[in-house]
């Protein structure tokens, strides 16, 4: 188990992977760019904390020394000391090649690298650094806390020490395991994906309504979100891009992204996080946008 955990991005992925880590006794470094980003994670983590501890899940003086273990910055340097750092920033692969540039410099020789990444290949990341037998793909669900799955991605290079390292790291934080092998939207995405794009097509092609459609598809197959509810959770742009992935390096017309979703991004509609999507939720129930 990492002693000391980095983690680039305190969005939605990043802060929740940091609290989960300082909840099992890691020191956390949570970095980001933005200092209002960063104040809205540490935020959110408390939030986080204050729902378990209202739960029984956890006392009080758990949620204390969790937000002890975590330490912020704007400035790379703050990871110099980190066993691993995890980068957990938008799923843009320039970005990702962007900030491991930057972050290289100040890291020491032996600290392990991962990505959050839910789509991009880790191969290619980890041939942008200094270190690919130190990278793994290390693919946590939304939300963090609350989902039990992390999707382990070994890059080309990926050293077996590391693998278990970062299997070991996973499995510390009460997490179950999928090992996934480095192909563009790894099992989860894959297999997730295409069934959003399918139904944005569906009220694309107005075979239902955004209500129909979810509703169908949680009555008729056990899920817990309909499709559409699921996209604007995960976030429109998200969806978008990891379907590029798909598209672009399958170059397979069935992962075609449905130009409604393009127009939905394009529009700033992204869901939840901008409070509209295929949904409104501006008032206490989310009503349907199409």
């Amino acid at each position: 188990m990492f002693k000391t955990v980095g983690v680039v991005g305190a969005g939605q992925m990043g802060h929740g992977i940091a609290q989960i880590s300082a909840a099992k006794g890691v020191a956390v470094r949570l970095m980001d760019r933005d200092e209002e980003a960063l104040a809205t994670g540490l935020e959110k983590i408390r939030k986080g904390l204050a729902r378990q501890e209202r739960r029984g899940l956890i006392g009080e003086a758990d949620v204390g020394d969790t937000l002890a273990r975590i330490e912020t910055g704007t400035d790379f340097s703050i990871l110099a000391d980190c066993d691993m750092v995890i980068e957990a920033a938008s799923e843009n692969e320039e970005v990702k090649r962007d900030i491991f540039k930057k972050l290289i410099p100040h890291l020491k020789a032996e600290a392990m690298l991962a990505s959050n990444t839910s789509s991009i290949s880790i191969t290619r990341l980890a041939a942008a650094t200094d270190r690919p037998a130190q990278f793994c793909g290390c693919h946590f669900m939304n939300p963090v806390p609350a989902m039990n799955l992390v999707e382990l991605i070994r890059g080309l290079a990926t050293a077996e020490e590391t693998f278990e390292a970062f299997q070991t790291y996973a499995e510390a934080l009460d997490k179950t395991v999928a090992v996934s092998e480095d192909f563009p939207g790894f099992i989860v995405n894959r297999i997730l994906l295409p069934m959003i794009n399918e139904a944005i097509y569906t009220l694309y092609e107005g075979v239902g309504s955004v209500t129909a459609i979810d509703t169908a598809m949680k009555l008729g197959t056990k899920h817990p979100l309909g499709p559409l509810e699921l996209a604007d959770f995960i976030g429109l742009d998200t969806c978008l891009a990891i379907l590029g992935v798909l598209h672009g390096d399958l170059a397979d017309s069935k992962y075609r992204p449905c130009p409604l979703l393009v127009k939905y991004v394009e529009a700033g509609w992204l869901g939840v996080k901008t409070g509209r999507g295929f949904y409104d939720y501006s008032q206490d129930v989310p009503r349907p946008t199409r």
